[in-house]
């Protein structure tokens, strides 16, 4: 089976003119296969790059990007709910679906689980495929022992798995707004504070060292998980999905590592020249703490 490498949704609240432009980058730089599109989050958001969300779907068709339209990762009031169904209803989308709240209307369908479902065994996952899931983004806490396992279970049923290999580890979601809080401000009049911190707002234990991001309602990694060097060992399992995460960063160039260490071209050490500020991680993978690097 052919390897291919995904870009998941742009979590963050960027500027529309940011994000269109992302995307026209990605179009034109980045040697992806697929892109995710769509809010996540915070539902708020939605109405700032709805104008630019055709155009970056056109020129990521014109660049013959598979296109997947991400939903909203906690549905908590009516409106979302509503919005949710119409996202849903239309056939010609292929959907993430990222709250069980969109499970009821694609039952049949084809469509594609992210990570924020939790599918930790293999019923879950026999479940879901018999539904129409053709794809499941695992959560990254998930250790290498599990998704093998996954993954062959996925091939009995004609579903992928796919694995987060780069960018903040989604943790965690709440009803309330860290970001608002944080700037002494409510969930309900935010001022959308959030899109202070493209890359996220970190926060530090007391003793002042790096531990979590937050964006929003949304609680990440304070690292960029980085999976390249276990890339060989997920193939061998028959996973062949890696999904980058965005970040506030030279994303294709990105692309270009990846794309580089799956042809065999092997540099990890690259990356921390791309990227010389950021702290990694990988622990989940062998089953260790999330926030620990373990060395080859």
């Amino acid at each position: 089976m052919a390897v291919k490498l995904t870009l998941g949704p742009v979590l963050f609240n960027w500027t529309p003119e940011k994000w269109r432009d992302f995307y026209f980058k990605i179009a034109d730089e980045a040697p992806v296969d697929i892109v995710y599109v769509g809010e996540v989050v915070c539902s708020k958001r939605s109405p700032f790059f709805a104008d630019a969300l055709p155009e970056a779907l056109e020129r990521l068709k014109k660049a013959k990007k598979e296109i997947v339209i991400s939903s909203l990762a906690m549905v908590m009031n009516k409106r979302e709910a509503n919005a949710m169904r119409d996202l849903a209803a239309d056939r010609m989308l292929t959907i993430e679906v990222n709250d069980v709240s969109a499970l009821p209307p694609l039952k049949g369908r084809s469509h594609v689980i992210g990570p924020y479902i939790n599918v930790y065994n293999e019923e879950t996952l026999q479940y879901l495929a018999q539904r129409g899931a053709r794809r499941i983004c695992l959560s990254p806490e998930l250790p290498f022992s599990s998704a093998r396992i996954l993954a062959a279970r996925g091939r009995e049923h004609k579903t992928d798995i796919e694995v987060q290999v780069f960018g903040r580890m989604p943790l965690a979601l709440s009803a309330r707004c860290y970001h608002a809080r944080a700037h002494k401000l409510t969930k309900d009049n935010c001022r959308f504070v959030c899109g202070k911190d493209p890359d996220g707002m970190m926060l530090h234990t007391l003793d002042n060292q790096p531990f979590l991001a937050v964006n929003g309602i949304q609680t990440l990694s304070g690292s960029y998980l980085d999976l390249a060097e276990k890339l060989k060992e997920m193939q061998a399992a028959g996973i062949h999905h890696f999904r980058l995460a965005p970040q506030d960063c030279d994303m294709p160039e990105i692309a270009r590592y990846y794309r580089d260490i799956l042809a065999g071209r092997e540099n990890f050490e690259k990356i921390k020249t791309l990227l010389p500020n950021i702290r990694f991680s990988n622990g989940y993978h062998d089953g260790r703490e999330g926030h620990r690097w373990v060395s080859r």
